[in-house]
């Protein structure tokens, strides 16, 4: 194997930004290594760029599957193109076309590069076999074309190309057909001298001897690709040493996500529940997030009329007792897997269109500094309760408002209920937190009407009241420390916090004594849920967290 490649390089430091084109070039003929991930779609175009990669290979086999084809060209090219469409439409990326074999002669291939070009692709790969393709890993000795007549395929799509940038990788099958390395490398010089960017050498072995052969008997004439997904073994450092351009990784989104939806399927339709599946899966909200849904709000805001959105108030004032780990910080600022437990609530919050935060410090208050969040201060906060706490924060206590303990985890959609909810005050209650198997809740909750484990019986329960002791009846479930009130209920809310102050109350009153009273007055709404949040109180609950992110 060669050293170090000497393959020709492009000026790096350009002063206007690389065109896309530009960007693909500069990894296939530039000095690093470079490595393109498969997409078949938006979504995973998406995905390989929230991962990093540079680049895009736009797989014909894993696009034709997702639509439910073989990799024979049963997709039109026309299909494709607007697959890629959407793929350029998600991402920034340069993306690399698998072209199979251009779809057909020089006439097609010219048409295609100007149609790519058109949609912001940053170059074609096309293979030296016969229309319609037959994929590379099926089958021995598969008809190649005419090197004359390929040659002029590449000729045909480097005289339509847009743009100069435009990158036309010339593939060479010899190898996988069985043919022998003198062929390999006669077909690559001779695309290479008939404009091709750059070579993609294919091997089916099992080991990389050949495609190693090939790079030391090609001598850097034109950058060389690889897509190793038979030899994944290889290790890459080998791939650097014999002077390789770029690595595609070819087809593992889609098999993931195979392997993926068949398990989830799987046990879905096992259970007849979604219960077991619900917190292994990506949530909605991070659809929501990959596919830009942050973008649209914030055109929303510059384009549509205001309309209110709902605040929170994060009751974060207790120092919590961990050990060394709240010696000089609180509770909610306790690091689960590179964030704060606070930070990760006003994330789902934010998730939830939440962004007006107010939190109300306490203990190692200036350990509490995080941006976009607004702060109040309980100095008293060793003295005093919960409630003493909220009403520091009753400037945030107009219009719709949802209140949250700090030292709570929750997935998004108990949150989004609550939001939904037209009750003006509604709690979040786990029923599956009671009973034996249950001995630590606590905030238990009476309430008229139990959880009945039915979602469609559309009969509200509303809460008695939350203690430690309610009385002889079996308790419903656990508060878990969120809230949520609408203007009439916030305004609600203030009016008992003065109420409690009235009393004498104001001081040492908690949220459960708040809400027994509010409810005694007004009608309190109780949503059941079972499981997916945690408090988290103990050291074992903070490995419990770092689990449940």
């Amino acid at each position: 194997m060669s050293g170090t490649t000497d393959r020709p390089q492009r000026a790096a430091d350009q002063a206007a930004p690389l065109s896309r084109s530009g960007l693909l070039r500069h990894a296939i003929e530039g000095a690093e290594l470079g490595f393109l991930m498969e997409a078949h779609n938006g979504l995973s175009a998406k995905i390989v760029e929230e991962a990093g990669f540079g680049g895009i290979w736009a797989s014909g086999l894993t696009i034709s599957a997702s639509l439910g084809l073989r990799d024979s060209n049963e997709a039109s090219w026309t299909q494709v193109l607007d697959v890629l469409e959407y793929m350029s439409d998600a991402t920034t990326l340069p993306i690399l076309v698998d072209g199979d074999t251009g779809y057909g002669n020089f006439n097609n291939v010219r048409r295609l590069v100007r149609k790519l070009g058109e949609r912001g692709i940053a170059g074609v790969c096309i293979e030296d076999k016969l229309f319609p393709k037959t994929n590379s890993f099926i089958g021995e000795d598969q008809p190649l074309a005419e090197i004359e007549e390929f040659c002029g395929r590449i000729k045909a799509g480097k005289d339509s190309q847009a743009s100069d940038d435009f990158v036309i990788v010339a593939r060479v099958e010899a190898l996988i057909s069985g043919r022998s390395m003198d062929e390999a490398l006669r077909r690559g010089e001779a695309y290479r001298a008939a404009g091709a960017d750059a070579i993609l050498i294919h091997s089916k072995k099992s080991d990389a001897a050949e495609i190693f052969e090939f790079c030391r008997r090609w001598e850097n004439r034109a950058p060389l690709i690889i897509v190793p997904t038979t030899y994944y073994a290889t290790p890459t450092e080998l791939f650097r040493e014999a002077g390789i351009a770029a690595v595609i990784w070819a087809n593992h989104l889609l098999r993931s996500s195979m392997t993926a939806m068949r398990e989830t399927a799987r046990q879905i339709r096992a259970d007849q529940s979604l219960r077991e599946v619900e917190g292994r899966v990506a949530s909605v909200k991070d659809i929501f997030h990959l596919v830009g849904n942050a973008e649209l709000e914030e055109a929303e805001r510059r384009y549509l009329p205001e309309t209110p959105r709902p605040r929170a108030i994060v009751l974060a004032a207790s120092g919590g007792d961990l050990g060394d780990l709240t010696r000089d910080r609180p509770k909610c600022m306790i690091d689960v897997r590179g964030r704060s437990l606070l930070q990760r609530l006003a994330m789902t919050l934010g998730d939830s269109g939440i962004r007006d935060i107010t939190v109300v410090r306490g203990y190692c208050k200036e350990a509490v500094n995080l941006p976009g969040l607004k702060t109040v201060d309980n100095d008293s906060f060793a003295t005093t309760g919960e409630v003493f706490s909220l009403a520091r924060a009753s400037a945030a206590m107009a219009g719709e408002v949802v209140v949250a303990y700090g030292d709570i985890l929750f997935r998004n959609f108990i949150l989004d209920s609550l939001l939904s909810s037209k009750a003006d005050v509604v709690i979040a209650v786990d029923a599956s937190a009671v009973g034996d198997a249950q001995p630590r809740a606590r905030d238990l909750v009476a309430a008229d009407r139990p959880f009945t484990g039915n979602y469609l019986d559309d009969d509200p329960a509303h809460l008695l009241r939350i203690d430690n002791d309610p009385g002889s009846s079996q308790p419903c479930g656990e508060w878990v420390g969120l809230a949520r009130f609408s203007a009439t209920g916030a305004q609600w809310l203030r009016e008992e916090i003065a109420a409690l102050e009235a009393d004498g109350l104001l001081q040492t009153a908690n949220m459960p004594l708040l809400l027994t009273r509010m409810a005694a007055r007004h009608p309190v709404r109780v949503k059941y849920f079972t499981g997916h949040w945690m408090n988290v109180n103990t050291l074992g609950d903070l490995a419990d967290a770092r689990n449940f992110t």
